[in-house]
This record gives C-alpha cells, sequence and structure tokens, in this order.
C-alpha cells in the first residue's frame, strides 16, 4: 500500500473509536472532522483514487456525513449507547477497512524494477497503414490493414531529467481481463505506475545508431505486457518496435479514437482445423511484422520528424515474442532473413517454420508446467499445449542450422514471461519473488540478443547460472552449431 493509503486507513479506524468512545465534544468532533476530510483530499490529489480503496472510502464518507450531523443542534444529543451496537459498528468498521488493505497488498500499486543499463528511456507512438494489404478481420470490408506500435529507444540521461515519466497505460487492464476473465476496472490502478519512460526526448548520439528489436505481445494482449524486458533492452542501447496486431491483440485504440477490439476465433469441430486457423492467423501477424520492418527501412532513410532518421541498425534486427507472439517470431525468422535473431516465450510453430527449421539464432523459452507436458505419458495436458506441438519443436529444433536454446523455467505458468507477477505477486507469483519473476525474463532475452546481435559472448547462453537456477536447459535441443 502506498503510505497515504495506510495514513488514511489510520485515520479512519481512529475517528471511528473517536466517535464510539471518546468524549462528546464540539471541539474534539472539529478535530476529528478535519482530520478525515484532509487525509481524504491529499489521498484523493497526490495518490489518486483506486478502485481497491472503495470499501475504505464508504467509510471515511459515512464519517464525514455523521460528524458533519453531529455539529448540528437537531440531532446533536443523539448517540450511540449500548455495547452491543458500538461492538457491531466497530467490527463492520474494521471489516471493511481491512478488505480495502486486502484489496491494495493483492493488486498493489508497484514500483518499477529499475534497468541495468546507462541508457534512459524515450518512446513514440505512430499509427501505420500497410496500403498494401486489405484488413480481413474487421467489420468494414475494403479497409486496409492499419497498426499501432511504440518505438522506445535509448536517450541521453541529462536530456531526460526533468521530463515526466510515462505511466503504464490502461489497455493492460482489457488484456488482463480478457484472458483472465477479471472485471478490467480492477486493474485501471495500472495507469498510476510510473515507467521509466519519457516522452518528447531525443534519440541519444552515444552510438552511431543501434540495433533493433521488435515485439509481439500474444493473442488478447498488448504491446506493452513485458514493458520490464523492453525498459532492459533499451536501457542497454537497443531501440525496441512494439506492435499491435488488430483483433488478435486485446484492444487496439488508435489516435482518432476508433478500437479494433479483439476477436474470438469461431469454434472449430476437430484440432487439424484449430491448426489451419493458426497457421491463417500467424501468417497475418507475420505479415505485420515485415510491414514494420519495411516502414522501419523507410524511416532510417527519411523520418517524417526526424527522430529515428539513420538511427536503426538494420543489419542487427531481432524479434522476440510471448505465446502467439512467441510464434509469430518463429514464423517470421522462417519467411524474412532480414531478422537476425529470435525469441519465442512459449509460443507455438505454425507455418513454413514447421518444416524448415530456421537459418537464424533462435531460443525458446517455456515454462516448467508445459515442458512436463512433452511426455506423451500424461494425459492431461495443460490448456497452452496443443497435440503437434512435439512434433513441431522436434523438426523446427533439428532442421535448424544456427545455434538453437531450449530453456524451461520450473515455477512459471504461461503468462509469468509477462509483467504480472508485478501486477499481483500473491495471484501471479506464489512461489518466486515477483521482481526476481521478471528478471528472469528480461536477463535471457537481453543476453541472447547481446551475445547474437551485438555479438557480445554471454555467459547465461553458456548453460546453468547460480544466479537463475528455476532455468533449466535442455541438451536435446540446445546446440551450438556456429
Amino acid at each position: 500500500m502506498r503510505v497515504l493509503e495506510v495514513i488514511l486507513v489510520l485515520v479512519v479506524l481512529a475517528v471511528t473509536g473517536g466517535m464510539l468512545f471518546g468524549k462528546r465534544e464540539r471541539r474534539w468532533n472539529t478535530a476529528m472532522l478535519l482530520s478525515l476530510g484532509l487525509i481524504v483530499l491529499l489521498h484523493a490529489i497526490i495518490d489518486k483514487v483506486r478502485l481497491q480503496m472503495v470499501p475504505a472510502y464508504a467509510v471515511a464518507l459515512v464519517l464525514i456525513i455523521v460528524l458533519l450531523v453531529r455539529q448540528t443542534k437537531f440531532i446533536g444529543q443523539a448517540r450511540i449507547r449500548t455495547w452491543w451496537s458500538k461492538s457491531l459498528l466497530s467490527v463492520l468498521v474494521l471489516a471493511l477497512s481491512g478488505a480495502a488493505v486486502y484489496l491494495s497488498v493483492l493488486l498493489p500499486v508497484f514500483t518499477m524494477p529499475e534497468p541495468s543499463g546507462k541508457y534512459a528511456i524515450g518512446t513514440v507512438s505512430r499509427q501505420l497503414t500497410d496500403e498494401s494489404r486489405t484488413e480481413t478481420l474487421g467489420d468494414q470490408p475494403g479497409g486496409k490493414r492499419e497498426l499501432m506500435v511504440n518505438v522506445w529507444y535509448p536517450v541521453d540521461p541529462d536530456h531526460a531529467k526533468g521530463k515526466t515519466k510515462e505511466h503504464y497505460p490502461g489497455d493492460l487492464g482489457e488484456a488482463i481481463s480478457l484472458v483472465f476473465g477479471f472485471p478490467k476496472q480492477l486493474f485501471d490502478y495500472v495507469g498510476l505506475v510510473p515507467t521509466h519512460v519519457v516522452g518528447g526526448a531525443t534519440v541519444s548520439s552515444d552510438q552511431e545508431h543501434y540495433p533493433v528489436v521488435l515485439f509481439s505481445p500474444g493473442v488478447r494482449s498488448t504491446r506493452f505486457q513485458s514493458l520490464t524486458a523492453i525498459e532492459e533492452l533499451v536501457s542497454n542501447g537497443y531501440i525496441v518496435v512494439g506492435m499491435d496486431h488488430p483483433y488478435t491483440s486485446a484492444k487496439v485504440t488508435f489516435p482518432d479514437g476508433h478500437a479494433a477490439l479483439y476477436k474470438p476465433d469461431p469454434e472449430f469441430p476437430t484440432s487439424a482445423e484449430v491448426y489451419q486457423q493458426n497457421i491463417k492467423g500467424v501468417g497475418i501477424r507475420v505479415e505485420d511484422s515485415r510491414f514494420v520492418l519495411d516502414t522501419l527501412e523507410e524511416w532510417n532513410v527519411q523520418n517524417p520528424d526526424g527522430l529515428l532518421q539513420g538511427k536503426l541498425d538494420l543489419e542487427h534486427i531481432g524479434i522476440f515474442g510471448h505465446s502467439y507472439g512467441g510464434a509469430t517470431t518463429a514464423e517470421a525468422l522462417a519467411q524474412d532473413d532480414r531478422f537476425k535473431a529470435g525469441v519465442s516465450l512459449e509460443g507455438g510453430f505454425w507455418g513454413d517454420v514447421a518444416h524448415t527449421g530456421l537459418k537464424q539464432p533462435f531460443m525458446y523459452m517455456m515454462t516448467g508446467g508445459t515442458a512436463k507436458m512433452l511426455d506423451p505419458t500424461i494425459t492431461n495436458k495443460d490448456k497452452v499445449f496443443y497435440e503437434e506441438f512435439v512434433r513441431d519443436l522436434e523438426s523446427a529444433m533439428t532442421h535448424s542450422t544456427s545455434d538453437t536454446y531450449y530453456l524451461s523455467v520450473e515455477p512459471f505458468f504461461h503468462q509469468s514471461f509477462t509483467d504480472i507477477a508485478l501486477l499481483a505477486p500473491s495471484l501471479f507469483a506464489k512461489d518466486i519473488d515477483p521482481v526476481h519473476n521478471v528478471d528472469i525474463t528480461r536477463s535471457y532475452v537481453r543476453a541472447f540478443f547481446d551475445q547474437y546481435l551485438k555479438g557480445e559472448e554471454q555467459q547465461l547462453m553458456d548453460g546453468p547460472s547460480a544466479d537463475y537456477p528455476e532455468v533449466k536447459f535442455d541438451d536435446l535441443y540446445t546446440k551450438k552449431r556456429m
């Protein structure tokens, strides 16, 4: 809980005690009213209100009304006299205050872990329209494929000083609601969490240009789902482009206010039909990725605002993604050799990659639970597991001609590769420290790209690490061929 939230709950309890068991004096009544009103006002202005604190707000409002009434002559002599009545009200106030505390701890306004690099982080958001493609998933026939991307880039720390830090976008609540079924309003508070990203900054001139990494989120998710990994990369000298894929991302909001909402796939009677639908869906995302790369090539020559012109090292381009974004990563590598390296965070293998393997270095990270599903004797498969996966994984890894890594993380579940552990540690990081949780993903993703885009050998890629005992290297598919 934040400091003013704690103080608010303590003042509510103190005022309740004072009203029920303290002296009945106008001066004491005024002091309680002013104290409660002041802390509510300070909290609302400085902290901002949030849904988790509603039970405490309700008690505070009732107390303020009662205190105001007690100031009048008409009901000034009315008082609660019986021990039972006082006890019942005390228990009710304690229960509501406790509920506010519990919800605030369950869904905290967390602090982003510091990225390890020397650069500050800037960003710009852009709407892109692929005039060569017709949108096949939208409700308006004949429209062109529109995307939203964010470009995060290195900034000189001195230039970032004094600039306002951006906050987590509210779209993250929409994604969590779709994935877990929670009311999205429960996660509106993420907009109170400051990131390390500033707006209105220029790209650092420390280097002539910077390697580029594209990021593709999971289905029903958002390009902001893994900001800890993105910040880590950018702070260490990468330009990262996060892509939202309309109708498979949770909600893509465009500058003019219109939005493309997630559209679930139709129900298919057979696994083979689902498999073909996934090939089609991932294919659309791969086309998005290649179009974004085409756009970056144009921007590097002539950027409309000059921000990125000449700053993109397009000889060293990587891509990573989670779940459906991981599948997008693998297939983008298979289809476009402009991508020089890629990381799939528990994605599938839908498309050419399942048959041809890869020519570029590739790292696959999987949860320990899903890794166990590879055992053919286990019949109760995890819901993210699909029956063709073992065949496709084996084919992709064995047909690859460059370095491959296959890692599993034992305490993780499918969404652990995102920032979800920070949003609700009690729910989503029960067996692991939430900061260490996100540090696993960001550290291995960065080490992989440092080795294969920057050419800097990384000890973390050599095998098990004492710093991350949760990560296991599979000897069958972890092969250094270069």
